[in-house]
């Protein structure tokens, strides 16, 4: 009885310890073929290390065979990346501006194995940022505060130049560069307020001055106008023509008092006449 229940257990000591190494070797396959292989995301490239060694061979994102447990692929993300950039400068009149710099960047997938080699996954801010704030600090002193703000767009192409020239030999390429914002000092500010009022009350100034002379060269070409009007009128009038007005606007009463005779006669041979040409006309 003994020697029988001792050949059942040691079958099935056999069996278990069978189990056990099937169910190691199965795992250790499992783990054997998933390391066998890495899928490159879309948007990125994948760098192929060997036991530590980088190769310059770029893979493409999709499906790619690896060595287990002896090569593995580090990816690399070449989609648009966006960093801002706060940093304080002088400009060329040692104003003290506090700026923030938007930049969109990318990495050239045929980059990715050169810049995990000599830089690694951390280029943003091991490259990117450094390069950012030390551009941005150059160009402010070039120009003084309110050419900063009148020649902005030039600034910010002169910017996105220096920063390319840094960042370029790296792989990294600059798809948009933004000055989300400058500010300077409080007194600054005031300096610009006070200036801004000032030109705009001598530019009202300018414009009443302006107005006035126009008032006043109307007024002269008025009194000019009216006064060759008097001219021309006095040019016109008569002796005649002051007697015909006379003659128009009397009532046909001689006046009960005269001055002499003779303006009464005057005026009554001036009365006969005109009655004779009216009735030579009617007839």
């Amino acid at each position: 009885m003994d020697l029988n229940n001792d050949n059942t257990k040691s079958k099935t000591d056999k069996w278990i310890k069978r189990g056990v190494i099937i169910f190691i070797v199965i795992v250790l396959f499992v783990v054997l073929i998933f390391n066998s292989f890495s899928v490159v995301s879309a948007g990125h490239t994948g760098v192929t290390v060997h036991l530590g060694k980088v190769s310059d061979k770029v893979l493409n994102e999709g499906f790619h065979f690896k060595l287990p447990f002896i090569s593995k692929i580090i990816t690399i993300d070449n989609r648009v990346t966006k960093t801002e950039v706060e940093s304080n400068a002088a400009s060329k009149d040692l104003q003290t501006i506090t700026s923030k710099v938007a930049v969109n960047y990318r990495v050239n997938p045929s980059y990715s194995a050169s810049i995990y080699k000599n830089v690694g996954q951390d280029f943003n801010n091991v490259i990117v940022n450094p390069a950012i704030q030390e551009c941005v600090k150059s160009v402010a002193a070039k120009y003084n505060a309110e050419q900063l703000i009148t020649n902005r767009p030039m600034v910010s192409v002169e910017m996105e130049k220096e920063i390319s020239q840094k960042i370029n030999p790296y792989g990294l390429y600059i798809e948009v560069l933004n000055i989300v914002n400058f500010e300077f000092s409080e007194e600054f500010n005031k300096a610009i307020e006070a200036k801004q009022t000032a030109q705009q009350q001598a530019l009202k100034a300018e414009q009443d001055l302006a107005r006035i002379k126009v008032e006043a060269q109307q007024l002269v070409e008025k009194a000019k106008a009216e006064s060759e009007s008097y001219q021309l009128k006095n040019q016109q009038i008569t002796d005649k023509v002051i007697m015909m007005e006379f003659i128009e606007k009397w009532n046909g009463k001689l006046p009960t008092v005269t001055s002499g005779g003779s303006a009464l006669f005057d005026i009554s041979s001036i009365i006969n006449t005109e009655s004779i040409k009216n009735d030579n006309k009617s007839k």
